[in-house]
């Protein structure tokens, strides 16, 4: 799920690197990487709905209903909801809940209580998607792997082993980057589903009775026979789902039409063959329902059927892992979380990333789930929850979006978010009832996530506050400081602040140990817009006395080149020339105390101390050259 970043210039390259790749290349990527997720589902869902958790018995009216409910969800949740409507929210050509989020706040009144909520929303819903990043991984190749005891029981004992050798593998080759394997992302994936469409087509010729399901009636019948106890079913019926946050999450990547007709005349087509089919194997032949998945697999092509599955769950595994990159670098430019070190694992894309910290704790928790949970349906009791309440989540977040920005279209947009509301509140209850089976994990997860990102921010909050109260403001400093100004020294000084109006705690610090003043002097601020992609980079203003401010703007899709950005400088009006062998940066590194002081609590503050110790500096963040820096320390309490 990696996405394409800007150049330093602002113009954003997915418009012309899409342009030579064509409509057709784009349907067949977007199948390889944006469908991975959703697109391995067949291989537990429909078993999962006949467990012995839920009680149901696979005969003739059930097997219809939940039939019906799968075609219906995929219809109304993925089609209807994720393709047809949230796919034309896009921030600048950007998806995601992350740039959802950005969106709407662009609609509210900045620092009001509806621009509040929705942050949290946004917020939270990012922390479910990580929650569901790494159940994904685990339940996909688990599943694919299990395959075994269908064809070979006695390799039972081998099923946990060789599922962590794969997905160990996956995590340890993601710093090479995912540029050489996505050219064969697309074919497999399309075999893939091939499959699916053959083998459903395969086993409905023989019950061909299950087509019926298509009917709404069924469902409505299963809720007629099974009361309010049916609802309950919705926890296994939403795995079908599961993947449609990652259709417009990768929206920026190959564009809303390609995804579109890909699931309009290949993906969905695919699925619901596949489910039937399984369906029909089961009105069969009761007992299949052991997996219909493989059991519905012809005994010669059982083997290759394990490989191109493994392939798959590994293929949508790798969406969801650079999934959780391109998440996780929108955050760190939005403040969400701190700074961590971002390795570019190709020359020609800079979308392409590495984040070493992501990485290794998705790789830990996914493993550790394996060891614990042991089965594919053990690790379905705990899918689903945080699946359902993102989906929730983006509903809201439509609608504001919806009210606001759309006149010509709120007027059905609306009573359809009313829709998808109840659907979304259904699944939510579905699968809240398997806390206590499995589903607490995600929720813990997704929590512990929120307080750390929650904390962070408020955190930045207060040390921004901190500084500014006890800065001394530049309009009154630099007349004083010129009333007895210091030795100046040849070349340029850029100072690092977050706060334009305040004089940089390094050059307090620089006068007051060297007491040297640089013959040109920048007081450099940073900012992250809510928007994809900058289309001003710079402002400079000339302050006077050798002194000017320099804006430098990125969208938080964009990876901060400071030193890159700063070379424009000599085209702007102001005539600011920065040599970069003649440039020293200098920044201020806090040192961050937890106080009794209003703020915070206690242990929030000191949570947030921890986390700020250990965040990438700055200097590494916006890509300033070692030896061009000067780190200057000091105490900050909150």
């Amino acid at each position: 799920m990696s996405h394409t970043s800007s150049p330093a210039n602002g113009a954003r390259p997915a418009a012309s690197s899409h342009g030579h790749i064509g409509l057709a290349g784009l349907i067949v990527g977007a199948i390889g990487v944006v469908f991975g997720d959703i697109g391995t589902s067949p291989l537990y869902t429909l078993r999962e709905a006949f467990s012995e958790h839920y009680g149901l018995i696979a005969d003739h009216d059930t097997v219809l209903g939940v039939l019906s409910m799968i075609f219906w969800s995929l219809m109304l949740v993925v089609t209807v909801k994720y393709v047809t409507i949230i796919l034309r929210a896009d921030n600048d050509g950007e998806g995601g809940i992350m740039a959802l989020m950005a969106l709407a706040q662009r609609c509210l009144a900045k620092g009001g209580r509806s621009g509040y909520l929705v942050g949290i929303l946004g917020v939270f819903g990012a922390s479910l998607f990580f929650s569901d990043g790494v159940i994904t991984p685990a339940i996909s190749v688990l599943s694919a792997v299990e395959g075994l005891e269908v064809v070979a029981p006695r390799l039972h004992a081998w099923i946990i082993p060789i599922t962590v050798l794969v997905l160990g593998a996956l995590f340890a080759t993601q710093r090479f980057g995912t540029a050489k394997v996505g050219r064969i992302f697309g074919p497999i994936t399309v075999l893939w589903f091939l499959a699916l469409a053959a083998l459903g087509v395969f086993n409905i010729i023989h019950e061909p009775e299950v087509l019926h399901a298509i009917n709404p009636w069924w469902a409505a019948r299963f809720f007629i026979d099974h009361s309010w106890g049916g609802v309950f079913i919705l926890g296994a019926v939403v795995l079908a789902v599961t993947g449609g946050e990652a259709i417009y999450t990768d929206m920026g990547h190959f564009g809303a039409r390609p995804i579109r007709y890909a699931w309009y005349f290949f993906v969905l087509p695919s699925l619901m063959l596949n489910y039937l089919g399984q369906g029909a194997l089961i009105l069969e032949d009761p007992a299949a329902i052991q997996n219909p998945f493989y059991i519905g697999v012809p005994e010669w092509a059982r083997w290759p059927m394990i490989v191109l599955a493994t392939a798959a769950t590994v293929i949508a595994s790798q969406a969801v892992i650079t999934g959780g990159f391109s998440v996780a670098r929108q955050a760190m430019q939005l403040g969400y979380i701190p700074r961590m070190r971002v390795r570019h694992t190709s020359s020609s894309t800079i979308g392409q990333i590495y984040i070493p910290a992501i990485n290794w704790s998705m790789a830990v928790v996914v493993i550790a789930l394996v060891l614990t949970f042991r089965t594919s349906s053990a690790l379905a009791a705990a899918y689903g929850i945080s699946v359902s309440l993102t989906m929730l989540i983006d509903t809201l977040l439509l609608a504001v979006v919806a009210r606001t920005l759309w006149p010509r279209w709120r007027s059905w947009v609306l009573p359809l978010c009313g829709v998808f509301f109840v659907v979304d509140i259904a699944f939510v209850i579905a699968n809240g009832a398997k806390v206590l089976q499995g589903a607490w994990f995600p929720l813990v997860l997704g929590i512990t996530l929120f307080t750390l990102l929650r904390t962070w921010r408020r955190g930045r909050q207060l040390l921004h506050e901190e500084v500014q109260q006890h800065g001394i403001r530049t309009d009154s400093f630099i007349p004083g400081l010129m009333l007895a100004p210091p030795v100046r020294v040849p070349g340029t000084a850029v100072f690092l602040t977050s706060d334009r109006g305040v004089v940089p705690q390094a050059l307090l610090h620089n006068l007051k140990h060297n007491k040297v003043l640089h013959e040109r002097n920048v007081f450099l601020t940073v900012e992250t817009l809510t928007v994809p992609y900058a289309q001003r980079r710079l402002k400079i203003e000339r302050i006077g006395e050798g002194f000017h401010r320099i804006v430098i703007r990125f969208g938080f899709m964009e990876t901060p080149d400071v030193p890159l950005a700063l070379m424009q400088s000599a085209d702007s009006d102001a005539g600011v020339c920065i040599d970069p062998m003649d440039t020293t940066y200098f920044t201020s590194r806090e040192t961050v105390v937890a106080s009794a002081r209003p703020g915070m609590a206690l242990w929030r503050e000191r949570l947030f101390a921890l986390l700020h110790r250990n965040a990438a500096p700055a200097s590494g963040f916006f890509r300033i050259p070692g030896n061009r820096l000067v780190e200057l320390g000091t105490h900050v309490e909150i």
